[in-house]
């Protein structure tokens, strides 16, 4: 047994105290474990991702985890399915936690309470774990400016995803805004952005746009443009052309280079975005976020098979990189949207069985399925954000 593995443990129940007493007693005999083999390494960050069902306990389950692990701090959300191992639990109670032996002076948890400045107390941040609020004003600037304060510039996370009640978890719960907990750089990382959509269509300019309004591509009208690229009558009545762009996206990116990183394939600055609405008589397609002239689009649609396949891709990629350097996994945290959650693999642990084939078996690994992702410095749609936490090898 690896020493600087992280730990992992989930629990699927309706009865909160339930869930947490099985989470914790695993967590315990694995570090009971670890101490008779020789481990001295002390665990000091937690996260604790929640699914809906438990949310209204969040304050019950923070307080238990305080009291029974008081050594480690925590830093967590809601999403409307968790993941732990190989597992993944969508759309019912669970709980999903992980803990690290990180040097206690290697993080630094952040809040609308206590903002993240650079240098105060000696931190210097260097990446960025953030859980937000999609309801949250401005929340794209915000996530730049945090994005700023670091010195690499990245961020990975996403935002709470509840039918009932959104909450962050950063040492307490709390409602609103962005938290999560910062990095120096003695806590290496690799991450990667994976893609869950297919374009079906060419790739084309905006050439005429206002706010959220793409008007023209490459000169045309821009609902013939999706008509075109769908292979759909230009005629169509208007409740089957609603019905037919229902289940279209578009991907945006002001970087040619990127959407064309393969073909058939959106690369990891593509954002991925839904029509809101159409205007038959002007031509002109609304999309959930500003557009400008010059911004490359595609029209997409969600793809399991493309999807399953290209978070492989970036797997492997991880595990190169780590070869390569040295460094092996000893944790990770994997933010995928809830759109490619649940049924939409086939199985619901498709994506963690996926990761862990080409990190390990056994790879602590946890995350939740969030309504929109986070990294670098922008907010995705229907993408998955792989974030590996490094040690030696």
């Amino acid at each position: 047994m690896t020493p600087t593995r992280f730990l992992v443990a989930q629990a699927a129940n309706a009865d909160w105290q339930a869930a947490l007493n099985d989470c914790v007693a695993r967590l315990k005999s694995a570090l009971a474990e670890r101490r008779a083999g020789g481990e001295v390494a002390d665990y000091t960050l937690g996260w604790c991702y929640l699914t809906d069902q438990l949310a209204g306990e969040a304050e019950n389950i923070v307080h238990g985890l305080n009291r029974r692990l008081p050594s480690l701090t925590w830093v967590g959300t809601v999403g409307l399915g968790v993941i732990a191992g190989d597992t993944a639990r969508f759309d019912e109670p669970a709980l999903a936690l992980m803990i690290a032996p990180l040097p206690a002076h290697a993080f630094h948890l952040f809040s609308g309470r206590q903002p993240l400045h650079p240098g105060v107390g000696g931190f210097h941040p260097h990446t960025a774990l953030v859980h937000a609020d999609g309801g949250t004003p401005d929340l794209q600037e915000l996530l730049q400016e945090l994005a700023a304060r670091t010195a690499s510039g990245h961020l990975f996370g996403g935002l709470s995803a509840a039918r009932n009640r959104t909450l962050q978890i950063a040492g307490g719960v709390l409602s609103g805004g962005l938290s999560g907990v910062a990095f120096d750089e003695r806590v290496g990382i690799v991450s990667r952005v994976t893609q869950g959509c297919q374009p079906v269509g060419p790739l084309r300019t905006i050439t005429h746009a206002e706010d959220n309004y793409v008007i023209a591509l490459d000169g045309q009208p821009a609902l013939a443009c999706a008509l075109q690229d769908l292979g759909l009558e230009h005629d169509l009545p208007l409740d089957l052309t609603a019905h037919a762009l229902a289940g279209t996206l578009v991907g945006l990116c002001t970087d040619t280079e990127d959407l064309a990183l393969a073909p058939g394939l959106f690369g990891p600055d593509t954002r991925v975005r839904h029509i809101i609405g159409l205007d038959p008589q002007h031509q002109v397609l609304a999309v959930a976020d500003e557009v400008a002239p010059g911004m490359q689009l595609a029209f997409c649609r969600r793809d399991a098979q493309a999807a399953l396949a290209d978070l492989t891709r970036i797997a492997a990629e991880i595990r190169a990189e780590l070869a390569s350097t040295g460094r092996q996994a000893a944790g990770a945290v994997y933010v995928s949207c809830t759109g490619r959650g649940g049924r939409h693999f086939g199985s619901p642990h498709a994506e963690a069985r996926a990761i862990r084939e080409e990190l390990g078996a056994d790879l602590a690994l946890v995350g939740f399925h969030a309504a929109g992702e986070i990294a670098r410095d922008r907010l995705y749609g229907y993408t998955g954000v792989l974030t590996v936490f490094t040690a030696p090898a």
